[in-house]
């Protein structure tokens, strides 16, 4: 399968760059921030990284519903889960749907009214879509190798 492969290495370059960028807001851009308690170090990063993150999640969401037929062929295979493959995949929506929450309110609330007393909410916001990410990183590992250990 042709777009399989495809649709894989575009899901996994956009898992890249959205976990990789929250790793680095997480842990180098925000610890100076935090140290320094200037905004203007987080909103700096933000505005660069946002034209790649949000394209990223998109390319994620687009990919993984194509990951999702391959490996299930149908939605139904979803309620309750009939297999290994279809209880993670049930498991990233899940997460997927949590870290979309969770950064659009860091988006649409924390980041517009960022100042030095609002950095450790957007810190927690960060650390947390860092480790839903991840979560979602080992669920995709989980999938093509059929359990997590």
């Amino acid at each position: 399968m042709e777009w399989y492969r495809v649709a894989l290495i575009f899901h996994i370059i956009g898992a890249t760059i959205w976990v990789g960028g929250h790793l680095v807001l997480s842990l180098a851009i925000l610890p100076g921030a935090l140290r320094s308690r200037n905004p203007v170090i987080v909103r700096e990063f933000e505005a660069r990284y946002e034209r790649i993150g949000i394209p990223s999640l998109a390319t994620q969401v687009v990919t993984g519903v194509l990951l999702a037929y391959y490996w299930t062929r149908t939605f139904d295979a979803f309620l309750p889960p009939s297999s290994p493959q279809a209880w993670f995949i049930t498991v990233k929506l899940v997460l997927l749907l949590a870290t979309i929450v969770v950064a659009a309110h860091a988006r649409l609330r924390v980041i517009p009214t960022l100042h030095e007393g609002t950095l450790n909410t957007l810190a927690y916001h960060a650390f947390t879509v860092t480790a839903l990410g991840l979560a979602l990183l080992v669920m995709g590992v989980a999938i093509r190798t059929g359990g997590l250990l």
